[in-house]
């Protein structure tokens, strides 16, 4: 552990315009992966009636990708040490921008949930790629504040994509939700040829292969459990309970694995570090209740309130907002305040907003709903950076990218697994109704906000207690 103080006096000296350019560019890149990630969610009943399948088959759209994204990042640090991370980026960013082309033009939705596969495994680069090369042009000091124009990207582009979203569906196919990465990733790219540092990578070590195979099987495996938990009201233990131990069961031969080898897929020592462990873990569960809310309240607004696509879109422009307001507005925080009480602040703002959700029950007045979504975007957008920033500090800078992979796998697990499980909720309580189904997940949802208020109390007292935080 390094005890880098964020909010030392670093946090006041000047950014080079060179630097700025270069974050601008990678958020970019990672506005495009985050967009995907959420355009479809509000196009899920769109592509579902079109296809004809049901929401348990309907929701591996969205968590086909985000499991993709889980799975290619342990390969990451490898691939950015063996072909260098502004090379790694750019290669990542033009095979996304292909592959969206690709699942626009998919003829079935067995085809689409494929190509969404191939497409999550290059946008899961995008964003550690990334954030590994602007963690090494800056200082930890001025990592809050550059570090959250991506954070913008990562966690603006889902909040704002059901707004998107539904203005194209109004007039478009929900083919263009795919074809609208084609132009961005394009600018991406050329900006990145531009300004993104190509240098080699120098890392000679081979692939463990083994590793990535317990990985890529487990986790697939755990989401189709619980998916499958969820395919009727009265679930079949086999189909239920085989995938989940056998997808367990290759996550804990992945860690035994590890522990063991001398070059790992995954370095299991960095959780030695408390300050790690604890961020990735609230990290977890913070991924979870993002990408799980922005799978549910499109749904929400669709099957309960009967809203159109537009008027879902304008409808979830409040947790958008929320984000945008509070994601640079965290980054400065941190630097000044230190990760620990701005983590808290933001994962309490969202446990404040779900709890209310679960209270006042699946039909509160408009104006309350609003509010909720603009203080829930608030929340989950004020956590992100400082967690991201107190896991980045507390590893030496030569363990940068490994740090980077798997705290980005530990987010896109946990919002494949809440997406998954908040889809089950609802499909095993809509034969109670609509309504009674909304009033579960928001319990869920509840439940998840607490989880990550516990992780990131636990981090704050955690880096108080190693000399990293501001806490009196």
């Amino acid at each position: 552990m390094t005890g880098i103080d964020t909010k030392s006096a670093a946090a006041t000296s000047e950014i080079s315009p060179a630097t700025w350019r270069l974050a601008w560019v990678v958020a970019f890149g990672a506005f495009a992966s985050g967009l995907d990630t959420s355009l479809i969610n509000i196009a899920l009943k769109t592509v579902q009636d079109e296809f004809g399948t049901g929401l348990r088959v309907a929701q591996w759209v969205s968590s086909a990708y985000l499991l993709a994204l889980a799975v290619s990042l342990p390969g990451c640090a490898w691939l950015g040490r063996r072909v260098g991370v502004g090379r790694l980026w750019l290669g990542a960013l033009a095979a996304f921008t292909v592959i969206s082309a690709l699942c626009a033009a998919a003829p079935s939705m067995e085809v689409l949930i494929g190509l969404r596969v191939l497409q999550g495994l290059t946008a899961g680069l995008l964003v550690p790629a990334g954030q590994t090369v602007l963690g090494q042009a800056v200082g930890p000091g001025r990592l809050g504040r550059v570090m959250a124009r991506l954070g913008v990207a990562v966690v603006l582009a889902p909040a704002i994509g059901p707004f998107l979203g539904g203005l194209m569906l109004h007039s478009l196919s929900w083919r263009w939700l795919f074809l609208i990465n084609v132009p961005i990733g394009a600018v991406a790219l050329m900006l990145g040829l531009r300004w993104i540092p190509h240098e080699k990578g120098t890392a000679t070590t081979p692939l463990d292969w083994a590793g990535f195979s317990y990985v890529g099987i487990g986790l697939p495996l755990v989401v189709l459990g619980l998916t499958d938990w969820g395919s009727d009201g009265s679930p079949k233990p086999l189909p239920v309970l085989l995938p989940l131990g056998l997808g367990a069961a290759g996550l804990v031969v992945f860690v035994l694995h590890a522990t063991r080898r001398e070059h790992p897929l995954l370095d299991m020592s960095l959780y030695r570090s408390p300050g790690y462990s604890t961020a990735s873990v609230a990290f977890l569960f913070n991924g979870a209740l993002t990408f799980g809310c922005a799978l549910v309240f499109p749904l929400y607004f669709q099957m309960l309130h009967g809203d159109s696509v537009v008027e879902t879109g304008l409808q979830m422009l409040s947790m958008g907002a929320g984000t945008g307001i509070m994601l640079p507005l965290g980054g400065r925080l941190t630097d000044r305040y230190g990760s620990g009480p701005i983590a808290v602040l933001g994962t309490g703002c969202a446990v404040v907003a779900t709890t209310t959700f679960a209270f006042v029950g699946s039909d509160p007045s408009p104006v309350l709903v609003q509010a909720l979504l603009l203080l829930l975007g608030m929340g989950t957008g004020t956590a992100s950076t400082p967690l991201v920033i107190s896991a980045f500090t507390t590893v030496p800078r030569e363990r940068l990218p490994e740090a980077t992979a798997q705290i980005n796998i530990l987010a896109r697990l946990g919002g494949a697994l809440g997406a998954a499980l908040y889809a089950v909720v609802l499909a095993r309580g809509l034969p109670g109704g609509t309504r009674h189904a909304f009033h579960v997940a928001f319990q869920w949802q509840c439940g998840t906000a607490l989880a990550a208020l516990a992780g990131t109390l636990l981090l704050w007292l955690t880096l108080h207690r190693a000399g990293a935080s501001s806490l009196p």
